[in-house]
């Protein structure tokens, strides 16, 4: 006679022995649709959160471009990093430093448009497969000059500091490998533009293939199809 065992026979089979006498443990479940996990469970939600949070960090930082006057110290920002750069750099930051002594407000509130671009598309969630790689470039680019990447590493000063920009750079890295992994997000504009327009996600998507537009059900086999022969 066979045996069904029913939803709380399952449960009873999940209970774990504790080694504490007296205390039993269920173990968690952290994946599929009943996942006991609050991280598992709202993933990707939070993912879309920490995106938007950073979006809003480049906001404030292309705001502060303009507004804190920083386009008077940045040809001094660049002279120190240049001051307490290693002897191969010299030729590096010898360009930037008459970059900066000549055209400092240009340099300066570019690079400010540029961060608020990219605050707005990440907060928007627009276009982040452009956004994405964008915003490592730009980051390395803050990290190399003004920052000095992140030394000073001339013997004797005591630099301990690795820098905000290559921070920044890991930032995106990770919300590229999120994307990789998760595909679109529902808190995006992309995710709307997507299903209207499926090519969207060639700029949107490091995999697009896994958008909810374009996926796509296993392909069968016409003899699978049409059964046994």
């Amino acid at each position: 006679m066979g045996i069904t065992l029913g939803n709380s026979a399952c449960l009873f089979l999940r209970v774990r022995v504790s080694p504490v006498p007296g205390i039993n443990m269920v173990e968690s479940r952290t994946t599929g649709p009943g996942a006991e996990n609050w991280w598992a469970r709202n993933v990707r939600s939070l993912k879309s959160l920490f995106r938007i949070a950073f979006g809003l960090v480049w906001l404030v930082d292309g705001a502060l471009k303009f507004t804190s006057g920083f386009v008077n110290s940045f040809p001094t920002a660049v002279q120190t990093a240049a001051g307490n750069s290693p002897s191969w750099l010299s030729g590096w930051y010898s360009f930037w430093v008459t970059q900066a002594n000549a055209n400092p407000s240009l340099i300066v509130y570019t690079v400010g448009i540029l961060e608020l671009a990219l605050g707005i598309a990440l907060v928007a969630g627009l276009l982040r497969k452009v956004a994405y790689v964008g915003g490592v470039v730009l980051s390395l680019l803050i990290w190399a000059v003004p920052e000095g990447f992140g030394g000073p590493y001339s013997p004797g000063a005591g630099g301990t500091d690795v820098g905000a920009g290559v921070i920044y750079a890991l930032l995106f890295v990770a919300l590229i490998i999120f994307n990789s992994v998760y595909g679109s997000s529902r808190f995006s504009l992309d995710y709307y533009i997507e299903n209207r327009f499926p090519p969207w996600a060639r700029l949107a998507e490091f995999s697009p293939w896994s958008t909810p537009s374009r996926a796509v059900g296993p392909k069968v086999s016409p003899s699978a199809e049409g059964g046994p022969a």
